[in-house]
């Protein structure tokens, strides 16, 4: 482009996507929304978005940088290179950041594939929730050559308020991401378990709520996740079927390292079977509600 101007499009405009897409607005870059969502693309206008569309494709040739905020690798390999993928229309020399929660060998696939285009990649999954995305203050975990580094600098202190660069290898960017979501996924686990039991006892669950917030055995998913149980509200920020496949790839990576990881293997029982008892687009707090005989806020009758 003839002017100076730094163009961004963020893909998957989902809780942390629109964050971090509004905290590009807000870091001054030009930026463009995509997503199959209509209404996720309107709020990205009114945003302030210089466009949004269903597909990146429509802005490929004008962009800097693309961050992927995708659900899984299957949807960033469609994005990239499916029909009409973005990889191809891409200008050689375009940073693309990969931010989804993928395994390590998708992740080393996509960036071997970008590269062999043209492309920078970087493997930057991210972590922080909803809110620090939309304060520009999510964690991200990258790795990459520097020149990826470099060209996706504004990009990363746009939505980053820590920029951990972890070395040149795609695939390291993943395995610390993984084992992030191994603490998290446990945390939230033993959360609803705690909090269950405290129901059984006839607790009340503000009460527990409170008493471990200020204690010892307060941990951030616990204060974030369980006040969705006391508050009765399961609207999903990050439902349980994210965690599935979260804890899914966590205990993937253990078998393929032969390593054990026995309070991960349990906790993705437990978002499993909530999942298959239905509750799997919940709020992934909402892997409380597999316990059976107890009765929560919010719900009409025990179970």
């Amino acid at each position: 482009m003839s002017d100076n101007r730094y163009r961004v499009c963020v893909v998957g405009l989902g809780s942390m996507g629109m964050g971090a897409a509004r905290s590009c607005i807000e870091a001054g870059l030009e930026t463009y929304g995509a997503d199959l969502n209509p209404a996720a693309r309107e709020a990205l206008r009114e945003a302030g978005a210089a466009g949004v569309a269903a597909s990146a494709a429509e802005f490929a040739d004008r962009l800097d940088a693309v961050l992927l905020l995708l659900v899984n690798a299957a949807q960033c390999r469609a994005v990239l290179f499916g029909e009409g993928g973005l990889a191809a229309r891409l200008r050689p020399g375009t940073g693309v950041m990969v931010s989804s929660t993928i395994a390590v060998a998708d992740a080393q696939a996509i960036a071997q594939e970008l590269e062999s285009r043209g492309l920078l990649a970087l493997d930057a999954p991210v972590s922080g929730g909803a809110a620090k995305a939309a304060a520009g203050q999510m964690t991200v975990m990258a790795a990459g050559p520097r020149p990826a580094f470099d060209r996706l600098r504004p990009v990363l202190d746009a939505v980053a308020g820590k920029v951990y660069e972890i070395g040149e290898s795609a695939g390291l960017g993943a395995t610390v991401k993984i084992i992030h979501q191994l603490l998290a996924g446990v945390h939230i686990a033993a959360g609803a378990e705690a909090m269950a039991l405290a129901a059984r006892a006839n607790i009340p669950l503000d009460l527990m709520y409170d008493v471990v917030t200020n204690a010892a055995g307060n941990s951030w998913m616990f204060e974030n996740r369980m006040k969705h149980v006391v508050d009765g509200d399961y609207t999903p920020r990050s439902a349980v079927d994210i965690f599935v496949k979260d804890l899914r790839l966590v205990t993937e990576t253990g078998l393929s390292l032969n390593f054990p990881l026995p309070l991960a293997t349990t906790a993705y029982s437990m978002f499993a079977n909530a999942s298959n008892a239905g509750f799997g687009k919940l709020d992934d707090a909402a892997v409380i509600k597999s316990f059976a005989g107890i009765r929560l806020p919010g719900d009409e009758e025990a179970k």
